[in-house]
């Protein structure tokens, strides 16, 4: 029987090369392929390697050139470069730099959708209940599909880095959904009139607020937790043509670890900064328009402090991220507890440090320059365009100049700016009149540039 089975073997190998034999090809199909990949590899590290921090700007041109030949062997090596660098220079060692590194590349692949991840949220309202359990633990039927489309709806946004979600009545019938994200508002979907009521009013009960009324403006927040913590939002909605009007703002969860420098202020303006942070008394005001970082930059100059050496008081409107050892007020009109009645009631606490979230009124913004005249330093926001126009507004709600003169240690007024993306930015394509514009004012027009637009 084994004799029969290798004759039978060996004529099977005579069979396939007399076959392979007649259908020889000109070139190796899978040599061919590597070549292919090769080439492409190459080109495409070149490409990615102009906005790399991995080279040094003075040498990405010998770079790119030794990258069309040997891409993938110079990203290897440049990368071995960088874990030892980081290796060395931290505590971690290089076995926990490769570990955090192919951590981090994981976590980037399942963003994209390379790799598939369970993504779970759950809405919580401020009490720490859990939006399914509002509705009598519901989980079958309309409600429960309700609840799951309003909480992808929250999720999807979030993974998109929205700062606001808007939801608008387009007409009788029809819902549209937006968000905001980079500055940029643009349309991700659109409900109809039946589905959007159901996803409004289940965000309402989550944020505390009163379903039955859909004309009167009503302000509310709640949470949501996530694979990558928990994240809170403020909710306003107002009645609209053909129906309700709701506003979501995304609340920054992460600011209680922002500093002066990653706000971006310059390195004289973040000396300035903390020099009148180190002062006992007087007011900070930080002004700009809704969403332009204001309470981030509130946040920052809070991180600066030390809370053990000095006793710090927050009024906020929503809490919109804890800070350690930093006793937080929640502010709650329906409670009784406002701005001017909480700075009155934290006066008598003893704090060193006193950050107001928003001066509103007259009362608010008297009690606290009072206070800063009285041996506190006071950190505030305020709605206005720019410097001038925050005194012309004070000024408005009544505070006496000689108040302002006394009480104000310095006005800092910001803007949030998009910066183009790193991979896709071009030259800027420039008319004669504005070449010569931005020549009277000494700015190089070959640095600037645009986007053409990627993923």
């Amino acid at each position: 029987m084994s004799v029969v089975i290798q004759a039978t073997f060996f004529q099977g190998q005579g069979f396939v090369g007399n076959f392979a034999a007649q259908i020889a090809l000109p070139f190796n199909p899978l040599k061919l392929t590597i070549l292919v990949v090769w080439i492409y590899m190459c080109f495409f590290i070149a490409h990615h390697l102009e906005s790399s921090s991995l080279v040094p700007p003075h040498r990405k041109g010998i770079a790119n050139l030794i990258a069309i030949f040997a891409g993938p062997i110079l990203l290897v090596v440049l990368i071995i470069i960088d874990i030892v660098k980081k290796g060395s220079s931290s505590e971690m060692g290089i076995f926990g730099v490769i570990v955090a590194q192919i951590r981090n590349a994981f976590t980037r692949l399942k963003d994209i959708g390379l790799v598939s991840s369970n993504r779970t949220i759950t809405l919580l309202a401020t009490s720490g209940v859990a939006i399914d359990e509002l509705y009598g633990g519901s989980n079958k039927g309309q409600e429960s599909k309700v609840l799951r489309t309003t909480s992808d709806l929250i999720l999807n946004a979030l993974y998109d880095r929205a700062s606001d979600i808007l939801i608008d009545p387009k007409d009788a019938n029809t819902y549209t959904v937006r968000i905001r994200v980079d500055g940029v508002i643009r349309i991700i979907e659109e409900f109809d009139s039946e589905t959007a009521k159901s996803v409004i009013n289940s965000i309402k009960a989550v944020s505390g607020m009163d379903i039955a009324e859909r004309r009167r403006s009503q302000d509310g927040a709640f949470m949501a937790s996530t694979d990558n913590g928990r994240n809170s939002f403020r909710v306003a909605s107002a009645g609209a043509m053909n129906g309700e009007k709701l506003a979501i703002r995304v609340l920054n969860v992460n600011a209680n670890r922002v500093t002066l420098a990653e706000v971006g202020f310059s390195n004289k303006q973040c000396a300035t900064l903390k020099n009148l942070i180190e002062r006992p008394a007087g007011m900070i005001l930080v002004c700009g328009p809704t969403g332009s970082g204001k309470t981030t930059t509130l946040y920052s100059m809070l991180n600066t402090m030390d809370p053990y050496r000095r006793n710090i008081i927050t009024i906020e409107d929503p809490i919109e991220t804890v800070l350690d050892n930093t006793s937080q007020i929640e502010v709650n009109p329906k409670a009784g507890i406002t701005f001017a009645n909480s700075l009155r009631s934290i006066l008598r606490q003893d704090p060193d440090v006193i950050c107001v979230g928003e001066i509103r009124d007259e009362e608010t913004a008297s009690i606290a320059l009072r206070s800063a005249q009285t041996g506190h330093l006071v950190l505030a926001t305020l709605h206005c365009d720019s410097n001038a126009s925050a005194i012309v507004r004070l000024l408005d709600l009544g505070v006496s100049p000689l108040m302002i003169a006394e009480g104000i240690s310095s006005i800092v007024s910001q803007r949030l700016l998009r910066l183009l993306c790193k991979h896709c930015k071009v030259p800027a394509q420039l008319s004669k009149n504005k070449i010569i514009e931005l020549h009277k004012q000494k700015i190089n027009h070959t640095s600037i540039c645009q986007t053409q637009g990627c993923e």
